[in-house]
């Protein structure tokens, strides 16, 4: 009896002992595979495939790509935690929300290389002051597409888009802070104001846009334009880039009085599991054969300024795309309004898409 209680307690500790080598190895297996992988959370269809394919190849690590369709959502996901995401691409204004809340790791300046390939316009933004938190990835503009077969009295400012002879033709990008910016900049006013009157004028003004309006739209806008069933649109400078090479009657009109700015961002989250691998991939992307590749291919703007030597001279002297810097110098980088504002935003843009269209 006592010969087989002693073989039953070793079988046990022969089954714990194993159990815990299983665990172990697991555990290897785990850091090793998070040591030899990384997570890449972005906007869709927002590289060129074959840069990740090139930078597996380069440095043995594999990359998991996964996508959002807004700010707020990724935001969400990363402020609560639990999912693992090594480097993020927010805008502007998420950027510094996301700094102030901490979910951002502050980068060491010392494991990055070819910072200096970006231009000095593209840095030291309100959103990050010292790019302690974000390096620039593309950046672009808010401005009007139309198709000059059907549009004879080209549009050159926001207030063009009230002219009688566009009614029911123009198309509106789903977005509170590119319709309110618009209705805030066509009278002059900042598209970060936070002046409750500005901001009832300009909600009083683009009601009277609605017999104007073919429709408010996401990403469907640029089949639309392209097929020629929009003749107007107000959008993103890489959408419409992607637009006008398609149809050779687009074109797009920065407005000159102002407009948004735009920056999206290389950022590494507190999501991390693998900071090696983040800063590599940043490095990657700063390379600027690859930053040349990549906006040639996505139709945004490079802030690299080695790369853009790289691209071909029609599209870098298309100062619809690369605005002087007297025009920039006009445009506004959308601010961090705050939940009282932003909440302000929403409420008059929503009630702008219900009662006015």
């Amino acid at each position: 009896m006592r010969r087989l209680g002693s073989f039953f307690l070793g079988l046990v500790l022969i089954i714990l002992a194993l159990a815990s080598l299983m665990l172990t190895l697991e555990k290897k297996n785990n850091s090793s595979s998070q040591a030899n992988s990384l997570v890449v959370y972005n906007w869709g269809d927002y590289i060129d495939p074959q840069l990740i394919s090139q930078f597996q190849k380069e440095t043995g690590i594999k990359v998991q790509y996964e996508t959002f369709d807004s700010n707020e959502a990724m935001y969400t996901k990363i402020e609560q935690g639990g999912t693992r995401y090594d480097i993020a691409i927010p805008s502007d204004y998420m950027i510094d929300k996301m700094r102030q809340e901490k979910l951002l790791v502050k980068l060491d300046k010392s494991q990055l290389k070819g910072l200096g390939n970006l231009g000095s316009q593209f840095l030291g933004k309100s959103f990050d002051p010292k790019n302690d938190y974000s390096i620039p990835y593309f950046w672009g503009t808010v401005g009007i597409v139309y198709n000059d077969s059907v549009v004879k009295n080209p549009p050159q400012h926001w207030s063009d888009l009230w002219n009688s002879d566009y009614k029911d033709s123009i198309m509106l990008v789903d977005g509170a802070r590119e319709v309110m910016g618009l209705g805030l900049n066509s009278l002059g006013y900042s598209l970060n104001s936070k002046n409750r009157k500005q901001l009832d004028q300009a909600s009083e003004k683009l009601s009277r846009l609605t017999p104007n309006i073919k429709a408010i739209v996401g990403d469907e806008m640029k089949g639309y334009l392209k097929n020629g069933d929009a003749t107007l649109g107000v959008t993103f400078s890489g959408e419409a880039r992607d637009m006008l090479e398609a149809n050779p009657h687009l074109h797009y009109v920065l407005p000159s009085e102002g407009s948004n700015l735009w920056f999206d961002n290389l950022v590494i989250p507190k999501t991390v599991k693998n900071k090696k691998a983040a800063y590599a991939f940043i490095n990657f992307m700063l390379e600027p054969k690859n930053a040349a590749q990549n906006a040639e291919y996505i139709g945004y703007a490079t802030p690299n300024k080695a790369a853009q030597k790289l691209l071909p001279k029609e599209i870098t002297s298309d100062k619809s795309f690369y605005p002087s810097e007297q025009v920039i110098s006009h445009l506004e980088v959308y601010n961090n309004l705050g939940p009282k504002w932003l909440g302000i935003y929403n409420d008059l843009y929503l009630q702008f898409k219900m009662y006015g269209h």
